[in-house]
């Protein structure tokens, strides 16, 4: 392990930096403390499945050992999946691999490149295919569904097997798919063993969303050579600091009252924005964790409550010049948390400015890293002039450790506050009533009569087409 760190830093939500307004006091945070302790010792005491990924030693071993039979086996690696079967293969290939990672051969270190399909776009889909057709036998595809019943990634996957069998025969179709599935039943672990695909297990108790740190994330970033290790022992490490019951000792949960807070006095919008671009793609993944965590319309004892903040999506410096005039100008109703990365690992040197527009002159002879660092701390002083609230989380440098450390420090601080909320943080009841009108438009026989019940209401009335 490294001694790289991420720090959750939170004076600048505090009233003496906005005011008593918009701004917490130290009392109100005392008692956000009081209510927020006990919950991290009844969620120490009951583990939840994720929590226990990154001590799993049999997940990173099976994954490595298929990883190592593809790396040297084919140059595409393509992920199959959806939500999060996808978000967090992602987020890692963004934050860990280079930005030129499939197109540099050098950049590769001997990995394939990597595809990450999570729609079901056909002009997507058909531009694909048709760059893909005559490497079949160097492209390795990962379909990953616990069920293997959710639509999208089974007609991906119905595609990409008929086109496999097609060109290259069943037997030798058989070697270029890796199913990531239950461990014993459902659709896909049954069409796995029929055909001998290799297989890894999605494990049991984790849902989607939690899943980045079991074979579901780490096998796509294995193939392409990122320290998976180092991804689990930063995880470790994080579970050490957010099991802590010293509040103010502990990021997750801190950060989990603070936004909790935020929540019940008019702020119910959460705008993560990282300043790198290595991380943007935490924040697709962090969407998706928020909001399918903590949306809910019933709190644990069955009442209605219709709860959950909004996450949004920001990147620094691009949206400074797309949302920043509606976040200090517009309504007062968001918190904001800022990524920022301390050492980059390398820099770019700004050139000298012309002779005709001496005016750029400020800028030659600095380096790129100190110009985004710059954007940031402007752009947060400017929020705070405005008394809006802002968090930053803060790292080091992005290697392993430190992405496996913001991770688990997110999943955790999820469980916490949906322990503050009082609702199931773990389930996603309002998805299915989607997938089973998916079903039922798409000709399921055994939702026929939910298709005779939406076809009449879905169906475009011409009087309100303009």
């Amino acid at each position: 392990m490294s001694d790289a760190w991420i720090k959750l830093y939170y004076k600048n939500v505090m009233a003496d930096v906005i005011g008593a307004e918009h701004g917490i006091s130290n009392s109100v945070l005392d008692d956000l403390a009081d209510k927020t302790v006990p919950l991290i010792g009844e969620l120490n005491e009951g583990r939840a499945a994720y929590r226990e990924l990154p001590y799993n030693e049999d997940y990173p071993s099976a994954v490595k050992a298929v990883a190592g039979d593809v790396r040297g086996a084919c140059e595409n690696f393509v992920v199959l999946g959806i939500g999060g079967s996808a978000l967090g293969n992602i987020a890692l290939q963004t934050a860990l691999n280079p930005y030129m990672y499939n197109l540099d051969e050098g950049q590769r270190y001997g990995g394939p490149r990597l595809f990450v399909f999570d729609n079901v776009d056909p002009v997507q889909a058909a531009s694909f295919l048709d760059w893909i057709g005559d490497k079949l036998e160097n492209t390795v595809f990962n379909v990953i569904s616990k069920s293997g019943r959710t639509a999208e990634t089974a007609a991906q996957f119905l595609v990409i097997r008929e086109l496999l069998e097609k060109r290259l025969g069943a037997e030798k179709a058989k070697r270029q798919i890796i199913a990531t599935t239950d461990a014993n039943e459902g659709t896909m672990r049954k069409i796995a063993d029929d055909a001998g695909y290799r297989t890894l297990v999605v494990p049991d108790g984790v849902g989607g969303r939690f899943s980045v740190l079991s074979p579901v994330g780490l096998l796509s970033a294995a193939v392409c050579g990122i320290d998976i290790d180092g991804l689990l022992a930063g995880a470790r490490a994080m579970d050490k600091v957010v099991s802590s019951t010293d509040f103010y000792a502990n990021p997750a949960g801190l950060n989990a009252a603070i936004n909790f807070h935020y929540y019940n006095v008019g702020k119910p919008i959460s705008v993560m924005m990282p300043y790198a671009y290595g991380l943007k793609d935490l924040s697709d993944w962090y969407r998706q964790l928020w909001a399918e965590s903590l949306g809910k319309t019933k709190d644990v004892s069955g009442k209605d409550v219709f709860v959950g903040p909004t996450p949004v999506k920001a990147l620094g410096t691009t949206d400074q010049h797309s949302q920043v005039q509606l976040y200090r100008e517009g309504p007062n109703d968001k918190l904001f948390t800022f990524l920022q990365v301390k050492d980059f690992g390398c820099d770019v040197e700004i050139g000298p400015a012309p002779d005709c527009a001496p005016e750029l002159g400020y800028l030659a002879g600095t380096k790129m890293s100190k110009l985004l660092n710059s954007e940031k701390l402007a752009t947060e002083y400017a929020l705070l002039k405005d008394k809006r609230p802002c968090l930053s989380v803060m790292f080091d440098k992005v290697c392993g450790e430190t992405i496996g450390q913001f991770i688990y420090l997110y999943e955790v601080t999820t469980s916490i506050a949906g322990r503050l909320f009082a609702i199931n943080a773990y389930d996603q009841p309002a998805v299915e009533l989607g997938k089973e009108a998916t079903f039922a438009l798409m000709g399921r026989e055994d939702f026929k009569e939910m298709a005779e019940e939406i076809t009449p209401k879905m169906q475009i009335d011409e009087k309100f087409l303009v």
